[in-house]
């Protein structure tokens, strides 16, 4: 047995925070990790119903009204998680046909879906205009001209790129030269080719200046601006605005720097950014809407994988899991991250045992990119010993390359109220 390490494992602390600790055991929605891996098998994806409700319902609680909440669905498609946003009366944000078809299978009726990003085919839009879209978010001069050649009506609001000093979050989506919607110097020139198109009925406007914020003056401010902008589009369009999107952005804490974002903050402003928007007569009337995903999912998903081998190399202990970067890229430091930081990491089977040494944590590909933790204080763990990685629930199984070297899928387990069930198989 290894001697205890001088060290901090800040993942306990998250797990703690998060989840129910009985003994040894983790519990994921009222059910011990160790149960749940050993029915359905490693790895697994693993969410709790309960924390999506709390986050949403927390979320809706700050806003007071001022705006809806639609849950982007990128950050995690799951029919099971579509379907209980649903229920908590959120609406869908969509980037894809198939992310479309996911909400309707899920119960969403077309107009709770609107529908953003730069690439929208022609085949797509033909399809959501023909079975009913509540927005089309465009993006480009030429998405203007494809909707206007397919001749029917459309509710659409135009996104906006912002000006950088409004920008924040550890990606920026906007304020640079980008992909992504409309510059916002250029807006004359978009609502002069909205004109040409008749088809096209002007709504509203999305602005989305980056992701993973933390900062809640940050995240106000970008609102503020929203507000502004808001009332300048109307009053280019001469017609009053149906509908702003803030955007999504919401971020969590993943490492022991991070702060939450603080709701009791953006709930303090919400007065002030009422009191902004009724000013204005042309905007008034707007809904407002807000589109998380990351902040909705992201601490409710937990990915878990038993160790298949523990090796020494050079001083150095690996523990090589069952799953590694094709199943969790985020983790590995290779979804858009510059510095590689671990995630929070417990032995979800071993909670009460003391942190006995340093572990990198790798996967079974065949590439030194396949590493999902750097020197971990970890308990001494052996061969078919678990490890769970927190804050899985957004932007994991989905985002990470599943067909890399052809392992098996991890399955993916939704437990609710102490009853779980698979809702993805390998």
């Amino acid at each position: 047995m290894a001697d205890t390490v001088t060290a901090v494992n800040h993942g306990y602390e998250f797990a703690g925070r998060l989840f129910e600790i009985d003994g040894d055991d983790l519990l994921i929605g009222g059910v011990s990790t160790r149960s749940i891996i050993s029915t359905v098998g490693s790895p697994a994806y693993i969410y709790d119903a309960r924390l999506m409700r709390k986050a949403y319902r927390r979320l809706s609680d700050a806003l007071d009204g001022f705006a809806s909440v639609y849950y982007s669905v990128k950050a995690n498609p799951a029919l099971s998680i579509i379907q209980l946003f649903l229920n908590e009366g959120a609406g869908m944000e969509i980037a894809s046909i198939g992310e479309y078809r996911a909400a309707i299978n899920a119960g969403a009726s077309p107009q709770q879906i609107i529908f953003a990003g730069p690439g929208k085919r022609l085949a797509e839009l033909e399809t959501v205009i023909g079975d009913g879209i509540g927005e089309i978010h465009i993006e480009g001069f030429d998405e203007i001209e494809r909707i206007r050649s397919i001749g029917k009506p459309v509710q659409a609001s135009i996104r906006i790129n912002p000006v950088p000093t409004v920008q924040a979050g550890a990606m920026r989506m906007g304020g640079k030269p980008t992909a992504f919607g409309f510059d916002e110097e250029e807006i004359e020139a978009v609502i002069t080719s909205l004109g040409k198109a008749p088809n096209i009925d002007l709504a509203g406007i999305h602005v989305y200046g980056g992701t993973q914020i933390l900062d809640a003056d940050a995240l106000i401010d970008q609102w503020r601006h929203s507000i502004e902008l808001a009332g300048r589009v109307a009053q280019i369009a001469g017609k009053p605005l149906r509908t702003i999107d803030l955007g999504g952005g919401l971020g969590i804490p993943y490492y022991a720097v991070d702060k939450p974002l603080d709701l009791n903050a953006v709930a303090a402003a919400i007065p002030e950014l009422k009191a902004m928007k009724s000013r204005n007569a042309a905007i008034s009337g707007a809904q407002m809407i807000v589109e998380p995903g990351r902040f909705l999912v992201g601490e409710a998903g937990v990915y878990v994988s038993e160790i298949s081998a523990v090796k020494q190399s050079r001083g150095v202990c690996f523990f090589v899991m069952e799953g590694g970067m094709n199943h969790h890229l985020a983790a590995s430091g290779n979804l858009g991250q510059v510095i590689k930081r671990n995630y929070p990491v417990v032995a979800p089977a071993r909670m009460s045992a003391p942190l006995a040494l340093f572990a990198t944590l790798v996967g079974p590909l065949c590439t030194p990119l396949d590493t999902l933790a750097r020197d971990a204080a970890v308990p001494d763990l052996r061969s078919g010993d678990l490890v769970a990685i927190l804050q899985s629930g957004a932007y994991g199984r989905s985002a990470s390359p599943l067909e890399f070297l052809s392992h098996p899928h991890p399955v993916e387990v939704f437990v609710d109220e102490g009853r779980f069930e698979v809702i993805a198989g390998k």
